[in-house]
């Protein structure tokens, strides 16, 4: 898995306010307005990837393989 660049995430979002606002002031013209909602749909998946990959290391981290949290018990299982 590729490492994620630090503020990745956190770039992309507030490009994307950036985007949602220049959209909705309705001060750009048909072609920058299509340029400007392509590039803000590749970055919310980016971000959806991104969060996708943050969610698999910390379900990654709860497998028991570097000391975090243990799974939980089956449901109707007591752990004791």
């Amino acid at each position: 898995m590729a490492e994620q660049v630090t503020g990745e995430f956190e770039k992309a979002i507030e490009r994307l306010d950036q985007i949602v606002k220049d959209l909705e002031s309705g001060a750009i013209g048909l072609d920058k307005s299509v340029e400007l909602f392509r590039e803000g749909r590749d970055l919310a998946r980016k971000c959806d990837e991104l969060l996708k990959r943050a969610q698999a290391a910390v379900d990654g981290a709860g497998a028991g393989g570097d000391g975090g949290v243990p799974p939980a018990a089956p449901a109707g299982k007591l752990p004791f």
